[in-house]
């Protein structure tokens, strides 16, 4: 649930702030103001800082954020002959999230890029948390129904309803971890790059018609891709139930004909016994 939003908040509101090559905004000048206690938030933060010795700088991270009670959830390094680059998510208690990133972009090297995001989660928290009460509370409810019921109709079904509860009680209990999780700890991916590193561009958002029609392009590229998946998919079933079918039509052809060239059985028909022996006399 990280929020995609490229922002930092300030006074309540979410604001966007994006440093380039030639606009470079030190990491100490970007505050963070962190919420009450009673708020469930969920904070955030990338940022791309150019360092002199990238290995030297990637264990200077690691020591301090673990001195602020974080830990290092995510990393990938990429080295070469031209370039060095590092990636590494940490999770940071929230109450020291503005000041280590402060000391991430002023220590580390050069902050070229820094976004940051939030989201108040506080209602969503709040109403999980009420409805795992609820189907606990169901739950209880019927395993007492199971232990009074008698008729085998009766436990089945309630045995099926028990069933169908837990099941929407681990959803809404795995939901609620995974808030906890990202409320409890912000999350913070930094990039260190290299002198030789090419320098970051800031992303902007493009509008008007050449947007829309590379939107639409990309869009009809992912239909052609998934519809394509699909026919491979079912081509094999297709080849198997054609082979069948030419397999079968002979066989139906000639119970067919068969069917045509019995003839049908003629009618019996039936005179009164009475009126026989009326025309007998007659005669």
């Amino acid at each position: 649930m990280n929020p995609d939003a490229k922002s930092v908040p300030a006074d309540g509101d979410t604001q966007a702030t994006e440093a380039g090559e030639d606009q470079k905004a030190p990491a100490s000048e970007a505050k963070v103001a962190v919420a009450p206690a009673d708020r469930a938030i969920i904070y955030t933060a990338e940022m791309t800082v150019r360092a002199k010795d990238v290995g030297a700088a990637l264990d200077q991270a690691k020591r301090m954020v673990t001195e602020s009670g974080g830990y290092v959830a995510e990393e990938r390094s990429n080295s070469s002959s031209s370039r060095q680059e590092s990636t590494i998510t940490f999770k940071i208690p929230p109450a020291q999230y503005p000041g280590t990133i402060s000391r991430l972009g002023k220590e580390l090297g050069t902050t070229e890029q820094l976004h940051q995001g939030t989201q108040d989660v506080t209602g969503e928290v709040a109403d999980v948390e009420a409805r795992v009460k609820s189907a606990e509370a169901a739950v209880a409810q019927f395993r007492t129904l199971l232990t009074k019921a008698e008729k085998i109709g009766e436990i089945m079904d309630i045995e099926r309803e028990i069933q169908a509860r837990t099941s929407d009680l681990e959803a809404l209990q795995a939901r609620q971890k995974s808030l906890a999780e990202q409320t409890g700890m912000a999350t913070v991916t930094i990039t260190l790059v290299g002198p030789s590193a090419p320098p970051v561009q800031p992303q902007e958002e493009e509008t008007g018609f050449l947007a829309g029609l590379k939107a639409g392009w990309k869009g009809l590229v992912n239909f052609a891709e998934a519809l394509s998946t699909i026919v491979g998919a079912l081509l094999p079933w297709l080849v198997v139930i054609a082979v069948f079918l030419v397999i079968a039509l002979p066989f139906w052809r000639r119970m067919r004909r068969r069917q045509e060239a019995v003839p049908a059985a003629p009618l019996a028909e039936r005179v009164p016994e009475k009126r026989d022996e009326a025309l007998v006399e007659k005669e």
